[in-house]
Formats: C-alpha cells, structure tokens, sequence
C-alpha cells in the first residue's frame, strides 16, 4: 500500500478576492443563510430554546465547502445499506447486546437505566414488528493511511439533517451559480461538484411510510424535544414537509411532558393527550441530562412497552453505544451477523483502532503516546472525548483506581486528516483558518416484519473545525455546517 499523505487540492485562492469582493459575498451568504433557514437560537438569549421565532442568530457555517477525493465518497455512500443492515441484525440480538455491555452498566449508570428497559423489553418478549432508522455515520479521511475511518455510528436524535440541505444549497446552484458567478475563474469552482443533497426530503418519505404501514389514519408522530431545544429550526424542516406533502400531523413533547399526558390504550396504542402516536421520533433522550427525573425513565419505558413506532427502539439505541462501535471492531464479531465476505471486508475496511481499557498494552502505548488516541465515554451529543494529556492523566487515574470505571470508556485510533483553507462565517464575523472535516452519511431504514421497505443512502451533513480543536460539534461551538467539493 503507498502511505505517502494525502494532498488535498486546493480549491480557493483566497488571497486572490479583493477584500471589497470577499466582503460582497460574505454579505449575500449571510443574507442567503438566514432567508433559507440556516438558523439557530441565540444562546445569550434565554427564551431562543423554547420560543421559537425569538433570538436567531445563523448557525456557524463555512463560505466554500472542502474538498474530497470522489472514490472516498463513493465508499462512504455505499457503506450506507451495509450499516443500516448490522443496526438491525444486532439490534435482534438481545443476548449479545446486554453481555457486551453488562461491565458498562455496571461503570455508566445512563447505559444501565437503558439496558434496564432492555432487559424488560427481553422479558416480556416485545415484538417491534415495523422498525424505523434514521441513522448517520460519520467519518474522516486519514492522510497518513489514506484511508475512509469511521468515527461513530449514530442510531438516535440524528442532527443537522435540514440545514444540512440548506448549506448544500448555499455552496451549490443558488451560491455558486449566481453569487460567485463574478469570481467562477478566480476560485476554479464548478458547482455540479457540490453533490445533491435530500436528506430532509429522504427523513420525511421514511417517516411518512412508516406513518403509513403503522395503518392508523388519525395517529400523530410525536417528536421528543429536549425543554430548550436551540436547534428546533434543523427540526422543523421534517415536520414541515409531513404537513405539507403527506397531510402527517406531528407534535413536539418531552420526557416529561409524555410521562405526564400519556398511557397505553388498552390495544397497545400510545395516546398523548388524547391524541393516538404512530411514530416516536427522538431528538432527545440521547444524554443523561434528558433524564432530570424518574418521570423522564418512566416515560421512556411507556413509550417502548407501546405498539408505537420507536425511531430509535432501545435496541437500536444500544446499538449506537461506543462500547458496541468497539465490540463489533473485534475478530469475528461481524462474521455473527453477515455471511458475505465481501460485505464483511468492506464494513471491516473503514473501522479505526477500538479497543477497551481491558487492553492493557494499549492502555499502556495511550499513556506513553496519547497523542495518538481520543478517550470516549459512552456519551452523545459532543464535547465529552478526552484528548492529549487529560487522556494520559485519566488512564493512570483510572488504573490506580482499579475499579470497574474504565468500563464506561473506549480507546479509539485518532485520525488525522488532511487541513485545507477555509472561511470561517460565525456571528457575522469571518474567520480565515486551517481546518479539517468530518462528513457524516444519513440513511434510513424500514422493515415491517421480514419485508425490508426502505434501506438506503440518504444525503449527507459535514462538519468543519479549525485543525487545533479536538472536538468538532457545531452547536457546542466547535465547528460549523459545511457541505463537500468532490475532487
């Protein structure tokens, strides 16, 4: 194999835009963006969570998108069915899940509270016979091993799937075509190498045929909000086009909220309000802080025991635990759930180094260079991975400790990606700066018993950091929403 790094092309020559004309543009992308709903709330306003239409300030976001060999792409985007396939197939496995995770549980107490419901889901024998995903997995492109590495998997509250579309089209037809029309030459950009994104489009037509196969024409989907939630606006974009193509009304709750108003009919349905729920759809429920209460857990448990639609079911959300990422990076394990070698080979092809803190040789190699790893406790929502020398401090905490807490971490390769120039758009101000990407691959998937409806690739969402961050989360601060430049 040729490990010679990987050399990007470079796209923009941004010294070469006169700072009149970088001005211009930076003003009708600005325009652009908040016209098309590339919107978040404010956080110094305290109501922009919770009232919507209150304190909106555009989400950060990159002026050009960075570029990406088109083989990778090609990679990444077959991988889609592959992945959605191992959800289901160890998602039907209740014995590996919770033997996989019981050391977890007994380090991370939130894993614990959802094998608990697992575990009484096993036991009563619950049948989930139509099964909805709506899953992204992301990845980075290694320079070194010129190599497509998955970062993670995720099966809940998947984000950024309507402003994804959103700054696709910024950096696209509407963008390339018309404002940078002027400077087409200077940049050397060709929009028809901004791929086409549908992601909200592909969101809503798999939840709206879930909807359908659920066979109740008066049932709502309910949509499970954190309280303050400053990033309703990428949600909304779904329910939108339920009301306005599929007449698919949807409501927005907590946990809580739930807990309070809802009950199983004596059929199995979930009734909110007396209101009949086809489909529960979480955009929260990911983090323990979703979990303020037992009423938050006592709703969850309703919702799974119900003949509702989960979108995750607790099976698929267990299966997008880090620790579970790690298991099926072992010899072997995906052999349990595919035949096909090939399939095997080309999942097997994109997993970075994953190991538990059982390895002692390589918690050991992590201490002495831990440069080269990123510490992950079983936690979504970003901001929560352990870098460089707090790394190396919390390994030798945890093994003088020598409890069971290192159970609720993995040990994961960290990529290196190639930097690329970019411009920066956060609060009105531009930031010129080295960054590397991540690019994330939604997919849906639906089955209603042995009948597989849906499996498919289904856009895509990048995020974009300054090469010195270690974290990439774009509502955290981290990052922006970005799209890609196929090369």
């Amino acid at each position: 194999m040729d490990h010679s790094p990987i050399t990007l092309p470079r796209l923009h020559n941004y010294h070469e835009i006169h700072e009149n004309q970088l001005q211009n543009i930076v003003y009708d992308a600005l325009v652009f963006a908040t016209l098309n709903g590339l919107l978040v709330g404010d956080k110094s306003d305290q109501r922009s969570g919770r009232v919507a239409g209150v304190g909106l300030v555009h989400l950060p976001f990159s002026l050009l998108p960075p570029p990406l060999p088109q083989t990778y792409w090609k990679q990444a985007s077959d991988l889609a069915p592959l992945f959605n396939q191992l959800v289901d197939r160890v998602s039907f496995d209740g014995f590996f899940l919770q033997q996989s995770l019981s050391k977890t549980k007994k380090a991370d107490e939130f894993t614990s509270r959802l094998l608990d419901i697992h575990s009484k889901m096993l036991q009563i024998n619950k049948k989930e016979d139509i099964r909805l995903g709506l899953f992204r997995s992301d990845y980075m492109l290694d320079e070194k091993t010129k190599s497509l590495l998955q970062v993670e998997m995720n099966t809940i509250s998947t984000s950024f799937s309507g402003v994804g579309c959103v700054i696709t089209e910024l950096h696209s037809c509407s963008f390339f075509r018309n404002i940078l029309s002027h400077y087409g030459k200077l940049l050397g950009l060709d929009s028809q190498r901004v791929p086409v994104n549908n992601a909200t489009t592909q969101y809503a037509e798999a939840l709206a045929k879930a909807w359908s196969e659920y066979n109740n024409p008066s049932a709502a989907i309910i949509i499970v909000v954190q309280a303050e939630e400053r990033n309703m606006y990428d949600q909304h974009f779904v329910s939108a086009i339920l009301r306005e193509r599929y007449h698919i009304t949807t409501i927005r709750k907590t946990l809580a909220e739930i807990n309070q108003e809802g009950e199983i009919l004596p059929d199995g349905t979930l009734s909110v309000d007396g209101q009949a729920i086809a489909i529960v759809y979480f955009r929260a429920g990911y983090t323990p802080v979703d979990y303020p209460s037992e009423s938050e857990w006592s709703a969850r448990l309703l919702i799974e025991q119900s003949s509702a639609i989960k979108c995750p079911s607790i099976s698929y959300h267990l299966v997008g635990t880090k620790k579970i990422q790690q298991e099926l990076a072992k010899p072997n394990v995906l052999e349990r759930f595919f035949e096909n070698k090939d399939d095997i080979a080309k999942l097997r092809k994109c997993f970075a180094g994953l190991w538990s803190l059982e390895d002692l040789d390589i918690v050991q190699k992590a201490i002495e260079k831990p440069e080269l790893f990123v510490m992950k406790p079983q936690r979504e929502g970003g901001g929560n991975n352990i870098y460089g020398d707090d790394l190396r401090e919390t390994l030798i905490k945890l093994q003088k400790a020598g409890s069971q807490e290192d159970a609720a971490y993995i040990l994961m390769q960290r990529i290196f990606p190639a930097n690329t120039e970019a411009i920066l758009m956060r609060n009105g101000i531009l930031h010129k700066d080295r960054v590397i990407s991540e690019f994330g691959i939604f997919s849906t998937y639906l089955r209603n018993k042995d009948k597989v409806i849906i499996n498919n690739e289904s856009g895509y969402m990048v995020r974009t950091k300054p090469s010195l961050s270690d974290e990439g989360g774009v509502l955290p601060g981290f990052g922006v929403i970005d799209s890609v430049y196929l090369t």
